[in-house]
């Protein structure tokens, strides 16, 4: 697309608000993207870290992960929804990545499976620094896993509105504006499939599945995440905003409009299943609480700046 396509976005933002984001880059059918940088390090997120199960660290790793989420405690749950603020973070280095996802945990014999789906900024996975729609999907703490469309996994829909590993512009400006995609990860009742859906259109647009084998069993874990990975003996790069949490969405990474869903498919607030504050480094990233409010519904911030070592 042309050079000045991005600050057309921005000044039609500024005009005419909410502003949501918009699909700036395509990829080809076999999800390739184009590369710009060359020599990168491919960084291999570790997603498996409650502190109740010892088998979701993997002391052996080479990545540090952190996280600022509120999760579930295992049960019989079928989904979660949200509206997720969409920050940038142009210094981000080629071996560090940030972002927020919808995350759903399933047991697995032993272990949990892990699907999301969500927007992350990763050099060494893209070869530049976009924000990007992705999923994921891990058999297991001992899987490396498959990001978007590498391996089987999530499978996209004909004519989705977001395609993993789409380019997403314009991000949020900090204390200006904030911009936002709604996005549901849930199990749908017929198929018995996970769906993921974008619903901050004019109507919802069906985005894909992961196939229901991904996810048989219950008890599940349901997360709204925002997190970072990077190497050992290095630097963390910002979470969200680069800012700790604050209740100003135009300063804040979020979470608005928090629904779950039940068996039959049916959005619903969360007042009555309890979720669970879980921040691993609150020195380096942290998240307030999950509340009601009358514009935002059942919201929560977080987020933190770059710098965390270890």
């Amino acid at each position: 697309m042309g050079g000045d396509y991005v600050p057309i976005l921005v000044l039609l933002c500024f005009l005419f608000r909410p502003c949501y984001p918009t699909l700036v880059e395509s990829i080809n059918m076999d999800g390739n993207l184009q590369k710009n940088e060359k020599n990168t390090t491919h960084l291999s997120p570790k997603h498996f870290q409650f502190p109740w199960r010892a088998d979701f660290t993997d002391e052996g790793s080479n990545i540090i992960s952190h996280y600022a989420m509120w999760h579930t405690m295992p049960g019989q749950f079928y989904g979660l929804r949200a509206e997720m603020s969409i920050w940038a973070s142009p210094n981000i280095e080629n071996s560090q990545e940030s972002g927020a996802s919808i995350q759903i945990y399933c047991q697995d014999g032993g272990h949990y499976s892990l699907i999301q789906a969500g927007f992350h900024i990763s050099p060494s996975l893209y070869h530049n620094r976009d924000i990007r729609f992705f999923t994921y999907w891990a058999k297991d703490s001992r899987s490396k896993g498959c990001y978007n469309l590498q391996c089987r996994g999530f499978v996209p829909a004909s004519g989705a509105k977001l395609v993993p590993g789409q380019a997403i512009a314009p991000p949020s400006i900090y204390g200006i504006q904030d911009h936002y995609i709604r996005l549901s990860l849930n199990k749908d009742p017929n198929s018995g499939d996970w769906v993921v859906y974008r619903h901050d259109l004019e109507t919802p647009s069906f985005l894909g599945h992961f196939p229901k084998e991904l996810c048989l069993e219950t008890p599940r874990i349901q997360a709204l995440t925002g997190f970072v990975n990077y190497l050992k003996n290095a630097h963390g790069p910002p979470m969200g905003s680069g800012h700790f949490p604050d209740y100003n969405e135009k300063k804040s990474a979020y979470f608005n409009h928090v629904k779950k869903y039940n068996s039959k498919g049916q959005a619903f607030d969360p007042r009555y299943t309890g979720m669970v504050k879980l921040v691993d480094r609150k020195d380096c990233y942290d998240a307030n609480d999950l509340f009601l409010e009358f514009k935002k519904g059942y919201t929560f911030n977080y987020g933190g700046p770059g710098g965390c070592v270890g």
